[in-house]
């Protein structure tokens, strides 16, 4: 396949921006060293040079660019001077996503990212393809990761969507007012920091309390900036914004000036998270965030962030009823910390104001007797006002946390500007780390730490309980540990099921062909060889299921789903989620075979993966490994 015939105009376009302006520079500087007529013909000429380069080098890149989806693979063969091919597995692939600025919507073309787990940037970008050629690369990828044939039901009408959610001109009104652009007092302060003496001149002169009223107009300012460039961000960047499932993943589109329409795997979905502020939560709304398995779609798209918003406003209840769609996991009960815990809060906020009152102090002190400047223009005692503001902030961080195990998933809830509360399924939990700093171990307390194969772990964004009790954390830790174990028996168990009915109906289809034209054996099957290499999955070459094959069959992947190994027992169904109750060892994170370590090495690679001792196997542990 070929990139459209109109990205070659369009690039030239794009990159011949920077050719003009070194033209234009030229023009204005080349008297100084190309005299006479000779300088104007000169920057003609090195102009023209400059675009026929230009245009004979993005048409030999489209001559020499192509790409072909496979069956296993997405291939890329690209290089003007220096050829380079590419292979990427399709089972890599996370995310299929568009972009469209407004040219590129005029043209009928976009830009096509692919993103892998575990990648820290985009993996492929095809630069550019029509907006229907796009599209269908969205909808193949998933479908022949499926194992979908891919000259089958090439004439098949695409899977029909159902609509989760639609933002409103009134929400998208709400969104813009709620939003605050927190980088630009940054911006501000770092332009600012230069230019110290013009910054200055514009200080008035009228005492104390002049400078005072001074500054707090530049700090009115400065929110009401911050508020207004916040406001237009998230007005361009959620402008007709829908969210949709076709099948077995989520599509979203949004942006005005760029069109953004990427889809979110239901299968690589690692963590939910429901994020408000205080203004949100007095009028009653919050923001759903979904991240994915290494990588979160949006932020490669301008989007910055290390997950990108499902929803991006809507009330607390609709957001919650969406997040249950999306993944069941019910109506969280939290547990909060233990009470002595807002002590602690109070004990450091103290520390805080102390800390800064005897900064101040010393600098009043310093400014007054040593340089003679008549100290600082406010009360150094100033911070201590806020003293009568701890017993309540303390109170309210305490609130605002806990912790929940349901029957399929984890919760925690932390924050109190920005709370967000994670629900994290039992079978995504990479490893659960138990840290405890000198100071909660004075207050014998410890936090928890969820770790998951998502992007934002990476920036310390996992889902926690914060300061429970150490006993609380060693029983939390286990039982964490005992729940993934359940998690991932049933998900395999689930898998291979699914792999032996396709294997059956695959055999079922070998056998219709033998019944119209082929050789059948007495029992009329299409004659195969239960006696050859059989396959990881259980079934033999000709796709015949292991449970078919007879009592001779090597014991391996039955209906219980288990493969590659021997059991005794027979595999839990997992449908209360509760592991049972022992008291084996708490410290979980020791364990070889523990599946809730404290190092992030995936411990079921190569491994037993429950209790029965089965192991796992490799389609497994590659699963797990494109996952990270």
């Amino acid at each position: 396949m070929k990139l459209s015939p109109l990205s070659v105009p369009y690039r030239i376009l794009e990159r011949g921006g920077s050719l003009l302006v070194a033209a234009v520079f030229l023009v204005f500087s080349g008297g100084s060293f190309l005299g006479g007529v000779a300088g104007p013909l000169t920057l003609v000429a090195l102009l023209g040079v400059g675009v026929l380069a230009l245009v004979a080098y993005q048409v030999a890149y489209y001559q020499r660019y192509e790409y072909e989806l496979t069956a296993d693979t997405f291939d890329i063969r690209s290089g003007v001077f220096a050829r380079r091919e590419r292979e990427i597995p399709l089972r890599r692939i996370q995310n299929v996503d568009i972009s469209r600025n407004v040219v590129q919507r005029v043209l009928g073309i976009a830009l096509v990212d692919l993103e892998t787990a575990g990648g820290s940037e985009t993996e492929a970008s095809l630069r550019f393809v029509s907006f229907e050629e796009a599209k269908r690369l969205q909808r193949e990828v998933p479908r022949m990761k499926r194992g979908v044939d891919p000259d089958a039901d090439r004439e098949a009408e695409p899977e029909p969507a159902t609509e989760l959610f639609a933002l409103s001109d009134r929400e998208l009104t709400l969104v813009g007012l709620l939003s605050f652009d927190v980088r630009v007092p940054g911006v501000l302060a770092l332009l600012l920091s230069g230019s110290v003496p013009v910054v200055s001149s514009f200080l008035p002169r009228g005492g104390a309390v002049a400078l005072v009223g001074f500054v707090l107009l530049v700090v009115a300012g400065v929110v009401l900036f911050s508020w207004a460039a916040g406001a237009v961000a998230a007005v361009v960047n959620y402008y007709g914004f829908h969210l949709v499932r076709a099948g077995d993943e989520l599509q979203y589109e949004r942006g005005l000036l760029q069109r953004y329409d990427g889809s979110i795997p239901l299968e690589k979905v690692q963590t939910l998270t429901v994020e408000d502020t205080p203004l949100k939560r007095y009028f009653g709304y919050a923001t759903l965030l979904i991240e994915t398995a290494g990588y979160a779609p949006g932020q490669s798209s301008g989007g910055g962030r290390g997950s990108e918003a499902a929803v991006p406003l809507a009330t607390r209840d609709r957001v919650f009823e969406l997040a249950n769609d999306i993944d069941a996991f019910g109506e969280p009960d939290l547990r909060r910390p233990p009470r002595r815990v807002r002590r602690r809060y109070a004990v450091r906020y103290l520390i805080v104001v102390g800390v800064l009152t005897g900064v101040l102090f010393g600098v009043d002190t310093a400014l007054a007797g040593a340089f003679g400047l008549g100290g600082l223009p406010f009360p150094w005692y100033l911070p201590l006002g806020v003293l009568v503001a701890i017993p309540p902030a303390a109170h309210l961080k305490w609130t605002h946390r806990g912790y929940w195990l349901g029957e399929s998933h984890v919760v925690t809830r932390n924050g109190v500007l920005k709370r967000q509360t994670k629900v994290v399924p039992y079978d995504r939990i990479q490893t659960v780390i138990d840290t405890r700093t000198p100071f909660q171990r004075r207050w014998s307390l410890a936090t928890v730490t969820i770790d998951t194969a998502g992007s934002l772990s990476i920036t310390g964004g996992d889902a926690a309980a914060v300061d429970v009790d150490d006993a609380v954390a060693d029983e939390l830790r286990a039982e964490l540990d005992e729940r993934l174990r359940t998690a991932l028996a049933v998900r395999r168990a689930r898998r291979a099921r699914e792999t032996d009915a396709v294997a059956a109906a695959g055999d079922d289809h070998d056998g219709r062909e033998a019944e119209t034209g082929g050789e059948c054996d007495a029992d009329g099957e299409a004659g195969a060889d239960t006696d050859g290499d059989r396959r990881p999955d259980g079934s033999n070459p000709e796709g015949q299921p292991r449970s078919e094959q007879g009592p001779d069959a090597p014991h391996g992947a039955g209906d219980d789903g288990f493969v590659w190994g021997t059991r005794d027992e027979p595999a839990t169904d997992g449908s209360d989620g509760e592991s049972p109750d022992d008291e084996g060892d708490t410290e979980g994170s020791t364990d070889p075979d523990s599946a809730a370590g404290t190092d992030r090495t995936d411990p079921f690679v190569g491994g037993s993966d429950d209790a029965t001792g089965a192991e796992t196997p490799p389609d497994e542990s590659e699963a797990r490994d494109d996952e990270r």
